[in-house]
C-alpha cells in the first residue's frame, strides 16, 4: 500500500524514526494501541510552534523534525505520519485552513489575520477505516489556554478542539485541501505566499525564517 512507503520527507528508515519507534515493536499491542501512544507521544514531546515558516525540503524531513523541540502542526503531522509508517500502521497528510478565535493577539500581528494555512493533521487508517486526528497542540500549552487536550480513542476522529472549557469557540476548519500520499511542498508553498504575502515582502530569504 502507498501509504506505508517510506519517502524523502517520510525517512523512516532513519535511525532517529527507528528509535522513537523502538518501544512499540516488541510490545505486543494492537495497532491502534500503537496510534494512540504515538500520537500522544508527539503531540506532548514536541511543542507546538506555529512562528517557524519553513519553505526548505529538508526542513520537512521527519528525521529533521525528530531532534527538534518543536514543530508546527505540519511538521508533528510529518513525524506521526513516518512513526505510524514505520509501524507498518497506514498514515497520510491532509491539509487545510482554520480559523482561532482565542490566543489570536500574536497570530493576528505576525500573520496579519486570525487563519492558519495549510493546517496540518494525519489520516491513519485502523480497522480498514481512515481517521483524522491532529497532534498539534501540546498538552502544557492547552493548560494554559484553559482547553481540553485533543484526545485520540482509535476509534473516532480527533481533529477539532472547537471549543475551550467555558464554552468559547476557539478553532473552526474552513477550507479543506484533502490529503496526499507525500509532502505536497510546492502546493504549501503557493498556499503560504498567496495567504500571507506581506511577509514575503520584506524577506529577502523566503525559504527559512522566524516570525
Amino acid at each position: 500500500m502507498k501509504y506505508l512507503e517510506s519517502s524523502y520527507y517520510f525517512d523512516y528508515e532513519n535511525d532517529v524514526i527507528q528509535t522513537l519507534v523502538s518501544e512499540y515493536l516488541s510490545k505486543s499491542i494492537s495497532n491502534k494501541d500503537k496510534a494512540i501512544a504515538l500520537y500522544t507521544k508527539i503531540r506532548d514531546h514536541w511543542k507546538y510552534d506555529p512562528y517557524n515558516i519553513s519553505l526548505s525540503e529538508n526542513s520537512y524531513r521527519a528525521s529533521k523534525i525528530a531532534r527538534k523541540t518543536t514543530g508546527n502542526c505540519v511538521e508533528k503531522s510529518i513525524l506521526l505520519i513516518a512513526c505510524l509508517r514505520a509501524l507498518e500502521i497506514p498514515a497520510r497528510l491532509h491539509l487545510g485552513k482554520v480559523k482561532n478565535h482565542i490566543a489570536v493577539e500574536r497570530l493576528t500581528e505576525k500573520f496579519g489575520t486570525n487563519e492558519l494555512t495549510p493546517h496540518g493533521m494525519v489520516n491513519v487508517c485502523l480497522d480498514n477505516k481512515w481517521l483524522k486526528i491532529s497532534p498539534a497542540f501540546n498538552k502544557s500549552l492547552c493548560q494554559k489556554l484553559n482547553l481540553a487536550p485533543l484526545d485520540f480513542d482509535g476509534d473516532n476522529n480527533a481533529c477539532l478542539q472547537e471549543f475551550n472549557s467555558d464554552g468559547h469557540h476557539f478553532m473552526e476548519y474552513i477550507d479543506d485541501y484533502g490529503h496526499f500520499e507525500d509532502v505536497p511542498l510546492e502546493f504549501m508553498k503557493r498556499n503560504i505566499i498567496v495567504h500571507y504575502p506581506h511577509i514575503f515582502d520584506t524577506k529577502e530569504d523566503i525559504t527559512e525564517f522566524k516570525l
